[in-house]
């Protein structure tokens, strides 16, 4: 029987995380899943290979292994996951985070109350250090909720697919969206959510599915595309710029490729949900944050009122304090604050 679920893991590095991620994995009440993993051509293979082994002894059958000839990068490395994955639907883990106790049999009651499904969307949660210390849980809507396909579930949905641990798409029409133009912008799962959802619906659950570890550094920078864009171990000024200006050129070619117009949506969205786009930065001196804050602003964001207003707050106030506040406001509505008028279903 075809997997209901292939759980794709793009590993690099972090080979230390791999046992924990995968014994929350194969801790799942719900069974019908296998795993897919494609390593990178990591400094750690040898130790990655070695753990996969030892998993696929314990599980045979149900574990997937690809070693690239070369460094893909990270969006060439997701794309070559949903080609490798067999299963109904792909279920992403970033490779250092964990899976929650009955994720799988959520996602898949989804699934089955549901026709026509593109993209699941979650809430998760970041913890620091070890899982019992959430940081912060992150939920867009406090109820269940579906999107209709096109402008609707693709508004709603693009900029919320960002975090990949999670990220749940159908992998027929994941394939069938299948380019390389978008490589080098971190957000080929962008791409994918836009693309699928033309044609079919999203659906939101408030449940926490995965815990995404807080703070760990990225270690984009080493594939061809990423090479000069991104130094691995921490984000430059420069970086998230090329990440979110490759986010909305996503967004401008679905006008153009499939004509559906959502750029003004989209950009809006961003605009009023901005923090995590300067957080990293918020530590720089007074004169390089402004050339930043309008580096963003020539992209579109200045006619907005709430991308200054997050500039300019987050900054004066610092990264320490501004996080507390957001920690106490999702804490006080049990998700995030809604910003604007998206879709047709409300506020969000």
């Amino acid at each position: 029987m075809r997997a209901n679920f292939s759980i794709c893991i793009p590993a690099f590095n972090r080979a230390r995380h791999l046992p924990a991620l995968l014994d929350s994995i194969f801790a799942q009440d719900y069974q019908n899943f296998n795993v897919v993993i494609c390593e990178d051509a990591s400094p750690e293979r040898k130790q990655i290979a070695a753990i996969v082994r030892e998993y696929a002894g314990r599980h045979p059958g149900q574990l997937i292994y690809f070693e690239n000839a070369r460094n893909l990068g990270y969006d060439a490395n997701i794309r070559n996951l949903v080609e490798k994955a067999t299963g109904d639907f792909c279920f992403f883990m970033g490779n250092d985070d964990l899976l929650c106790p009955g994720a799988l049999g959520t996602a898949a009651g989804i699934l089955r109350r549901y026709d026509n499904v593109g993209v699941v969307v979650r809430g998760y949660a970041w913890f620091d250090e070890v899982p019992e210390k959430i940081n912060q849980a992150v939920r867009y809507f406090n109820e269940e909720r579906q999107f209709a396909a096109g402008r609707e579930a693709i508004t709603v949905c693009f900029r919320r697919s960002g975090v990949i641990s999670g990220y749940i798409v159908d992998r027929d029409s994941a394939q069938a969206a299948a380019t390389s133009k978008f490589d080098g912008t971190l957000f080929y799962q962008l791409h994918l959510s836009a693309s699928v959802l033309t044609s079919k619906c999203a659906v939101f659950t408030p449940e926490i599915l995965v815990l995404c570890r807080n703070n760990e550094p990225p270690e984009f920078g080493n594939s061809s595309n990423e090479r000069g864009t991104y130094r691995p171990g921490s984000y430059t000024p420069e970086a998230l710029l090329t990440m979110v200006s490759g986010a909305l050129s996503i967004i401008r070619d679905l006008k153009v490729t499939k004509g559906v117009n959502v750029v003004d949506e989209v950009t809006r969205d961003y605009a009023n949900y901005f923090y995590p786009y300067i957080r990293s930065q918020l530590g720089l001196p007074f004169p390089e944050f402004m050339a930043f804050y309008r580096a963003y602003g020539r992209m579109g964001f200045s006619k907005y009122p709430m991308f200054h207003l997050y500039c300019l707050a987050a900054y004066a106030l610092g990264e320490k304090y501004f996080d507390g506040l957001t920690r106490i406001v999702r804490g006080h509505l049990g998700r995030s604050p809604q910003f604007g008028r998206l879709g047709q279903s409300g506020m969000i």
